[in-house]
């Protein structure tokens, strides 16, 4: 691996558990030696990207990024654009609604917003990689890559023939689904979502309490995913596949 992989290895070992991370934490994380380590956060600490804080001069993110995560946005705006489509499916289902990107092969939550309809609900963080394995998300992207790039995901996950299961079921009805894999008495409900090449980018979901959910619950949720995901599709340009157009009853 290059200098720059592992540069960008260290910064995606922050998270909201560890926002922050010592020299020897890092280090070992990463696999690295402390001084190639301490070499490359010294480099990225002179570009802003990350910094030091706190009487331990322990390590977070930098000002940089937030530049550069503003230049995204504004140059391919994915989830301001998403918000009012996300806070509108919420509403309508009652549940939390979410959206993840597939970014270098994994799946990163981009955005979430919540009901008001219950004071319990599923909630989110910001950033989170979705484990392909364990949510409806990561199944209703994986049924929609090409194949050769869902196998290669499909071969680092545990119980792959039960992951396949799922992403047939999201073929064959549109939508996929999981129950308290990832959480415990969550109900997990997702569609998949393409860009102007018609190419699998990520999933939009409702991430429902499961005691609460009914027949007429789930109808709601599958029909208005449906409905959102095609909307959020169309806002990036692009076109939802017409197999999976004729399963969401829209034009293709």
């Amino acid at each position: 691996m290059g200098t720059v992989g592992k540069a960008l290895d260290l910064l995606d070992l922050f998270t909201h558990q560890q926002p922050q991370m010592g020299l020897s934490a890092l280090a070992r994380a990463a696999g690295l030696n402390k001084a190639t380590c301490h070499r490359l956060l010294t480099e990225m600490e002179s570009r802003g990207l990350v910094e030091q804080a706190g009487p331990a001069r322990e390590y977070r993110l930098g000002p940089a990024v937030l530049r550069l995560a503003a230049l995204r946005e504004s140059a391919v705006p994915t989830r301001d654009a998403a918000m009012p489509v996300l806070r509108r499916l919420a509403d309508a289902t009652g549940e939390t609604a979410h959206l993840s990107h597939l970014v270098a092969g994994r799946l990163q939550t981009l955005a979430f917003a919540y009901s008001a309809h219950h004071g319990i609900k599923v909630t989110m963080e910001d950033a989170d990689f979705l484990p392909f394995h364990a949510t409806a998300s990561g199944a209703a992207v994986l049924a929609f890559l090409p194949e050769a790039e869902a196998a290669r995901i499909l071969a680092t996950l545990p119980a792959p023939a039960v992951v396949r299961e799922r992403m047939d079921h999201c073929r064959q009805h549109g939508w996929a689904e999981t129950v308290s894999t990832f959480e415990k008495d969550v109900h997990g409900t997702a569609v998949p979502l393409f860009d102007t090449a018609g190419t699998c980018t990520g999933a939009l979901a409702v991430a429902a309490a499961a005691p609460r959910m009914t027949p007429a619950l789930h109808a709601t949720i599958t029909a208005e995913l449906a409905r959102a995901g095609a909307e959020i599709t169309a806002l990036r340009g692009g076109q939802v596949p017409a197999p999976l157009a004729r399963l969401w009853q829209i034009p293709a």
